[in-house]
């Protein structure tokens, strides 16, 4: 089939996807709201049983259910994979009622940007790749229901879900957002992120006694947060700390104190250093009478650059410039992702292809409206293509 019929059939479905952005913007749906996220999900299944679509479900008891929906399950064809995440971060309320806005450029809402504009722009694919008759390969598309708060965290149960379902996939396309100085790159490159929780001990006793018999849970914190700072490098590891607890009241010696260190790297090496240095700073005692406990609390891998991935990206860059669409360059970003554990578990795989915006993670977020159409023409050239 010609891809100039999918691109069409993109063109003239195009308004009516703006409609389903905005509808599904309109339900809020953060990440610890199980109903709202089931609710996207299902707006999204409707579509997808409209068209025949197969539609399988992994359940999930306290977030929303990861749904994989499949156009042409019986072709032999290896797959292509697309994935993004229905959940948001802000509580329910706060953009107003409703939710979203339009103006002549840009869609305001919650998930505008990251990352229901990237899951829209899939289905405009799918459908439009559907219309013109596209029976080549599988095309998958999975909804992840917790992308936001780690995937899974202790037990990576939705993560590890997307990574099985997709191990056959040609290529993997995570649909994350991307900003205007991001524009024109698809991301190879992404810091792993790893977050600790440090307990600290101390011996409670007056306040007027703490120079004999207290010893000070914060002030042994203190320390311990002054050391971790100093393994900051913008380039490679970053560690701060975020949150902190500790104490009773005025006149009383702590005895305990909380804090948690969110780590970002971007090897595998750094990661393993990393734990090391930490361990020695838990361990070491600044304030005579303390201790101290340091328990990992989260782990995402890093995304490294590599050969497959490269490969992939030459290869849609070659279908780009048939289409008359704009080569890609190799990104790198910082922030968490789905992708990078798609990537380590051996998948082709490309991220942040969805739509272009700014705001991430505001109530001022958006995505730019015409973008859509350009990441569904981007993910149907890779489908007719690869």
């Amino acid at each position: 089939m010609k891809i100039t019929d999918v691109l069409s059939e993109i063109g003239r479905l195009y308004d009516n996807y703006i409609k389903v952005w905005e509808d599904v913007c309109n339900i809020e749906s953060p990440s610890d709201y199980k109903k709202g996220v089931d609710e996207v999900s299902s707006y999204f299944i409707k579509i997808a049983e409209e068209k025949g679509w197969l539609v399988e479900r992994f359940e999930q008891e306290r977030f929303g259910d990861v749904v994989t929906i499949t156009m042409n399950p019986d072709v032999k064809e290896a797959p292509v994979t697309f994935s993004g995440h229905l959940d948001t971060v802000h509580p329910i309320g706060l953009f107003g009622n409703p939710p979203t806005r339009l103006d002549e450029s840009n869609l305001y809402g919650p998930g505008a940007m990251d990352c229901k504009g990237g899951v829209v722009a899939g289905f405009l694919a799918m459908d439009a790749l559907g219309s013109a008759g596209f029976s080549g390969r599988p095309v998958r598309m999975i909804l992840q229901s917790n992308e936001e708060v780690g995937s899974g965290i202790k037990n990576k149960a939705t993560i590890n879900y997307i990574c099985e379902k997709a191990k056959d996939s040609v290529a993997f396309l995570n649909l994350e957002g991307y900003g205007e100085k991001f524009a024109g790159k698809a991301c190879l490159i992404r810091k792993g992120i790893a977050c600790f929780k440090f307990t600290v001990t101390g011996i409670e006793a007056h306040s007027s006694s703490c120079a004999t018999t207290g010893a000070n849970a914060i002030a042994e914190a203190a320390y311990k947060i002054v050391e971790i700072e100093k393994l900051k490098d913008s380039e490679a590891v970053t560690c701060s700390c975020n949150t902190i607890s500790g104490g009773t009241v005025r006149n009383t010696v702590p005895g305990k104190c909380e804090f948690e260190v969110d780590v970002r790297f971007s090897t595998d090496e750094q990661y393993r250093d990393i734990c090391v240095k930490l361990q020695k700073i838990a361990d070491t005692v600044y304030v005579p009478g303390c201790s101290c406990d340091m328990v990992q609390t989260n782990n995402r891998c890093s995304m490294e650059l590599n050969e497959r991935n490269i490969n992939l990206l030459n290869k849609a860059n070659e279908l780009f410039e048939k289409c008359g669409l704009t080569k890609l360059e190799i990104g790198k970003r910082t922030g968490g992702s789905d992708a990078a554990d798609v990537s380590a578990y051996g998948i082709p795989c490309l991220d942040s292809i969805g739509v272009e915006g700014e705001r991430g993670h505001s109530v001022e977020e958006y995505g730019v409206i015409k973008s859509l159409k350009e990441s569904a023409q981007r993910l149907a050239a890779i489908v007719v293509g690869i």
